[in-house]
């Protein structure tokens, strides 16, 4: 192999072959790729335009094995799959063009040649509604001035500051574009600068009040915020403006949903079906809703609905399984393997049928076809997320080397005194929902969801806009003065009050990720109680790598990546029991399904509360729950789940060798 290039001379050489393509100079072009894979074999954008220039040359079978060594590297790149539903196409392959160009517009939605070539097709295929679809996007994308389309396109590729760059470059140019300033919103979104992106949006609704897409996107936005009933407003107003659009009167039911009026929300959902019966995704967040107010068997057959109308509706057939209860019979089984096997299906669909399958064969007792899913289901997943675990790995670092008892002496005194909150935190899968529904059983203590805003308050001390900059959090604690502390913890008791319907004077906030966040939280709340819930780590790994989360969590898809952040998790938390000692009891699940009450009493002690007889029967208490374990935590506790890891043992040794030997026996 020749030397190594330099990035500067292969930017040089990829220019000089554009130019050759453009030119329709296409041996040349070719040549020239080969040239830079020599000296850089995984260059993506060298294989592209290799593909491009070999399909040109009607040299498909040689493009087609390009871009299969390009996807091996990258499955998520978009252009790489359009490129491939053109050789399909110019073979007169249509449906494995068709399954191609589906891939794209997943990975890409701004490749605006596969959304109009998908529209051909799906119409000369007698498809009349996904024609109509990609239609309107091809539409939508072919009316935005060129710059913003390559804006639209680097989002969706990932590459964000180049589309932050681009777009902020077109906004100094011509002013208060409402498109561009929609696109600048979402990579604010991305950045999680969620202030940026509701200015932003808020601004667009003034300049353009009649512009129902960025009204729908502030709505977004506000939720994203945590402005609940701000947000809900806005979708009223919105729905005023076009009462007779479903997709505004299902924002307007979330809105509802989100601040706890269910009522109000399955009037909508249930007017929404009354007229579109057949609508697999109103019946699938209908289920959702349904399975929050422990209407299970409601749930069940709207979900059922939702895949009976779509057989490819990866969701409907992930949500019965997510239930934990739902058993599938042969029928739902084979069909979910078909689907998943269709180059039809799309990216999405396929996943989610990935994990269905493992939950449906594992309860069957075939350990090693349900493995086989669980990973294919994981790695899908994995490819869209782009999960980078040192990231992670560095921010925990950081806490542990920051955040000393030096500093949190600094702020004895100051915060907000409130007692209110109850932190739960933790890993996902480990018994937080079960530990939740045991204290909001109590008449003291409400249990609400997941909250965000400590995150957003981390986001906000961190200040970075630029991925792959250094942290400024959690060094910037030690800038913050008794006032700051202070406000940022009566701001949390104010704007977690719209969660708090039942007028207790204690509540729940089970974000299990806020462990990352104990040092802020007791700084800011320096009476809250903070509970640890704690599994062990092949049991609680293994089950968090079983599951699909809604959204985040991305640690949790790859056996290694589960494993190194439980790792992480269990140092970190080490070092909050030397700087904060006695602050957080730590409540093993295990602990808890083989003696209940012992448990209980020590949470109740932990938390000054008294006995309730209630607490132990918290599958008796009918409360919402938005989580994974909504179901499990209605039923007494069952011993036969704590060591279900047992059935894979043979397949977790990637696991393992990232916990070691002693975590791994824990």
């Amino acid at each position: 192999m020749l030397a190594e290039a330099s990035p500067e001379t292969i930017d040089v050489m990829l220019r000089e072959a554009r130019a050759h393509l453009q030119n329709a100079r296409l041996s040349d072009a070719e040549a020239v790729c080969q040239r830079i894979l020599k000296t850089a074999a995984d260059n993506i954008d060298a294989m592209y335009t290799l593909a491009v220039s070999q399909r040109m040359q009607r040299q498909v079978p040689a493009a087609l094995k390009t871009l299969d060594s390009l996807i091996a590297i990258d499955a998520s790149y978009g252009r790489a799959w359009q490129e491939r539903g053109h050789c399909f196409r110019d073979s007169g392959l249509h449906e494995q063009a068709i399954a191609a160009y589906q891939r794209a517009v997943t990975h890409n939605g701004a490749l605006v040649a596969s959304w109009r070539i998908l529209s051909e097709m799906h119409d000369s295929a007698g498809r009349e509604g996904p024609a109509n679809f990609a239609h309107a996007q091809y539409a939508h994308l072919s009316a935005l001035p060129p710059e913003l389309l390559s804006v639209a396109s680097f989002i969706q590729e990932g590459r964000i500051y180049k589309a932050e760059q681009l777009c902020r470059a077109f906004l100094q140019r011509n002013g208060h574009h409402v498109e561009a300033m929609r696109l600048l919103a979402d990579i604010g979104m991305k950045f999680n600068a969620y202030d940026e992106a509701e200015f932003l949006l808020e601004s667009a609704k003034v300049l353009a009040p009649d512009n129902v897409s960025a009204h729908f996107d502030y709505v977004k936005v506000l939720r994203k915020r945590q402005k609940f009933e701000l947000a809900l407003s806005e979708a009223a107003e919105l729905r005023e403006k076009e009462p007779d659009n479903p997709e505004f009167e299902m924002l307007y039911a979330n809105e509802n949903l989100a601040v706890g009026n269910f009522d109000a929300a399955m009037l909508i959902y249930e007017a929404l079906l009354s007229s579109m019966p057949n609508n697999p995704g109103i019946n699938l967040t209908y289920g959702h809703a349904l399975k929050t107010v422990g209407r299970q068997d409601d749930a069940i057959s709207a979900y059922r609905r939702a895949y009976q109308v779509r057989p490819d509706c990866g969701d409907a057939y992930w949500s019965l399984a997510n239930l934990k209860t739902y058993r599938f019979d042969d029928p739902e089984i084979a069909q979910m393997r078909e689907r998943q096997a269709s180059a039809m299906t799309a990216l999405e669909d396929r996943y989610h049928l990935c994990f269905a399958l493992g939950k449906a064969l594992e309860d069957r007792g075939d350990y090693g076809a349900s493995f086989e899913y669980y990973e294919l289901g994981n790695r899908l997943k994995r490819e869209e997320l782009k999960y980078n675990p040192a990231r992670l790995t560095n921010e925990m670092r950081l806490q542990r080397e920051l955040v000393l008892t030096d500093l949190l002496n600094r702020f004895s005194g100051a915060g907000c005194p409130a007692p209110d909150p109850i932190f739960i935190v933790g890993l996902p899968r480990a018994g937080s929902t079960l530990l939740e529904q045991i204290l909001a059983s109590h008449s003291q203590v409400e249990g609400t969801m997941e909250l965000p805003n400590i995150f957003a308050l981390a986001f906000r001390l961190d200040r970075r806009r630029v991925v792959g900059e250094e942290p400024e959090y959690p060094g910037s604690l030690a800038d913050l003065t008794h006032d700051d502390v202070t406000r940022f913890g009566e701001e949390f008791i104010r704007d977690t009050q719209i969660y708090r319907k039942g007028g207790t004077p204690f509540f729940i906030d089970k974000m299990p990720n806020n462990f990352r966040h104990i040092g802020l939280i007791h700084m800011i709340l320096p009476n809250a109680k903070i509970i640890d819930a704690r599994r062990g780590a092949m049991g609680c790994c293994f089950s968090g790598f079983k599951q699909l989360f809604a959204e985040g969590q991305e640690f949790t898809y790859g056996l290694q990546e589960i494993g190194q952040y439980y790792s992480d998790y269990v140092r970190l938390m080490d070092h909050w029991d030397t700087v904060l000692p006695g602050k957080i009891l730590r409540v093993r699940y295990e602990d808890v399904v083989a003696d209940l009450e012992t448990q209980v009493r020590r949470l109740l002690d932990h938390c000054g509360l008294p006995f309730e007889e209630a607490c132990l029967n918290f599958h008796q208490n009918e409360r919402a729950v938005r989580t994974a374990s909504s179901e499990q935590v209605r039923q007494p506790i069952f011993k036969s789940g704590v060591d279900q890891w047992e059935n894979f043992s043979s397949y977790l040794d990637p696991l393992r060798d990232v916990l070691g030997p002693e975590l791994a026996a824990t």
